[in-house]
């Protein structure tokens, strides 16, 4: 299959480039910088020069390939709204690119937002009070092409995707362990995240590629609940610094941005993604991919 992939030298992407490859499959991403298009050709991918916002350009390479995988995002928290807008406009030009071919789109969403406080499964909503609520939009556009003559499918990433390279919220945390003396949660530290491995994660997203029904959604989740206080009192142990309570209203003074999102407790089941796919995590989980040692320099 010619599959074209967004975000396709990203963390995550990078990995389903490598999945998609392995299995055969001849892979065209999407680069915007000389850099990207490099990582592309070195690892045996053509290239497709483009940004998201380059909605003609995301069209055309839509319309030359078998099926396309979404992974691309603008992660400047700064202006979410502004960049929720371009992933729906690019989600909905990729669509009609699409429409009436009954071709594969897999689109990448998330778990938070889903209802605090509860195991959230495939079949929940986000929260319309959360802050994630804003990208929703996405995801029910994605859906919706199933109506339209194009085999879409969601694929939801947990809030912490770890791995080699990880840029995400656990090294955040690390960083302001290190900064400030104090590896800390918020209140008791039982809030809990969900986690995935990034190549488990790509795993997944082969499988909704080659054979999801048109409209399904799934959880990429191995780790389904884990309390910030363990993540804390792994990275205290690491770098050789105490854990601590922070309270919630003092969350975002301490962890910046994080902070928003820290006190959130949102676990999330993958049970009906393993029982309808069969796929299952193979890699390691946050904990011990923690205890290796590379996200502090140790390994």
């Amino acid at each position: 299959m010619r599959v074209f992939v967004t975000g396709a030298t990203g963390f995550i992407g990078s990995a389903v480039v490598r999945e998609l490859l392995d299995a055969g499959h001849a892979v065209t991403g999407l680069a915007r910088s000389d850099a990207s298009a490099e990582a592309l050709t070195a690892v045996g991918a053509a290239v497709h020069r483009g940004a998201l916002d380059d909605l003609d350009g995301l069209r055309d390479g839509a319309a030359a390939a078998d099926g396309v995988v979404h992974l691309a995002f603008v992660h400047d928290f700064t202006d979410f709204a502004a960049n929720c807008a371009t992933d729906l406009r690019a989600i909905e030009t990729i669509g009609e690119a699409l429409a009436g071919t009954d071709k594969p789109f897999v689109v990448t969403s998330g778990t938070p937002g889903l209802p605090d406080g509860k195991v959230a499964t495939e079949e929940d909503h986000v929260d319309p009070a959360s802050f994630s609520a804003i990208r929703q939009p996405s995801e029910i556009a994605a859906v919706a092409l199933a109506e339209r003559g194009v085999r879409s499918s969601v694929v939801r990433l947990p809030r912490s995707v770890h791995g080699t390279g990880d840029q995400g919220f656990v090294p955040q945390l690390i960083a302001v362990a290190r900064e400030k003396g104090l590896s800390a949660y918020v209140g008791d530290g039982s809030a809990r995240w969900p986690a995935v491995h990034r190549l488990d994660a790509a795993r997944l997203y082969r499988w909704a590629l080659e054979s999801a029904p048109a409209g399904a959604q799934y959880h990429a989740v191995g780790d389904e609940a884990l309390a910030l206080r363990s993540i804390a009192e792994v990275v205290a142990r690491r770098l050789g610094v105490p854990t601590g309570s922070v309270p919630a209203e003092q969350a975002v003074e301490h962890f910046g941005f994080l902070g928003l999102v820290a006190s959130l407790d949102c676990p999330a089941s993958s049970e009906g993604t393993r029982k309808r796919t069969g796929w299952e995590p193979v890699e390691v989980g946050l904990i011990a991919d923690l205890e290796t040692g590379r996200y502090f320099g140790e390994a």
